[in-house]
């Protein structure tokens, strides 16, 4: 069985799940603790990302590398045309989905944290040792996540303006192609890409992004304006209309 090793609340895991799903390939999702996943995905990888996929006796991390890596191994529902002209297009599209979810999750973790635990409920997960013991987790991983992503009033602000900068791009991209899929006609690793990336902006339904029904004091201020702004964009309403038409999952993104 394919194992994928990830944290349930990353977008980047997200869009690995999606690429299986898209592919129709069974696999079971399996959580990592923040911070001590490192030690196992360097010694299955030789780097410290996650995702990372274990599909017999390969490991492949890194989401666009699973990406490469299932259209090689498993050519049927192709990610990538064939055509070269819009494979490198596609993949220019995924590069500055990469950069954007450096910002979207800054930008998200920092606003979401100032207003509630939420993304360290689930970064915690619903059983295991950060479960057990709460009390001393909680505060441990509020830190780590605060360190590990940089999330300074400085480098927020900075992620807020370029964020909005490759959106705004994006958004362009979209429109060029007439609004239904950022490359050619039909999905693939662009829109995978970027739906994924932007999804915790658009607190998506059946995502962990998705709003409880006792979250409204927590989705106000900027986040709430932000989640209007996008929304009245082409691409916004690109993403929710992919999301709620092609996003097949076949697996929990809780995980195990």
């Amino acid at each position: 069985m394919r194992v994928l090793y990830q944290f349930p609340l990353s977008h980047y895991c997200e869009k690995a799940r999606w690429l299986l799903d898209h592919k129709e390939l069974d696999y079971v999702a399996h959580n990592l603790i923040p911070g001590f996943h490192r030690a196992f995905t360097y010694l299955k990888s030789g780097q410290y990302l996650l995702p990372m996929l274990k599909d017999d006796k390969q490991w492949i991390a890194d989401s666009t590398q699973i990406a490469l890596y299932l259209d090689a191994t498993y050519p049927e529902h192709a990610l990538l045309r064939r055509d070269e002209q819009l494979r490198e297009q596609a993949l220019e599209i995924d590069k500055l989905a990469d950069e954007l979810g450096v910002h979207v999750r800054r930008w998200s973790l920092a606003h979401a944290l100032s207003v509630g635990d939420h993304p360290l409920e689930i970064m915690m997960g619903e059983q295991g040792y950060l479960r057990q013991f709460e009390k001393i987790s909680k505060p441990i991983l509020k830190s780590l996540v605060s360190t590990n992503y940089k999330l300074s009033p400085e480098k927020v602000a900075h992620s807020q303006l370029r964020m909005t900068e490759l959106i705004g791009e994006l958004n362009q991209r979209l429109v060029d192609n007439q609004g239904r899929y950022l490359v050619g006609d039909r999905l693939g690793l662009a829109d995978i890409a970027v739906c994924s990336i932007l999804a915790p902006l658009l607190v998506i339904k059946g995502t962990p992004w998705e709003l409880e029904n006792d979250a409204d004091e927590q989705f106000n201020g900027e986040l709430k304006q932000y989640y209007n702004y996008l929304c009245d964009l082409p691409i916004g309403q690109y993403v929710q209309r992919i999301y709620a038409t092609e996003r097949n999952a076949r697996v929990d993104w809780r995980g195990l």
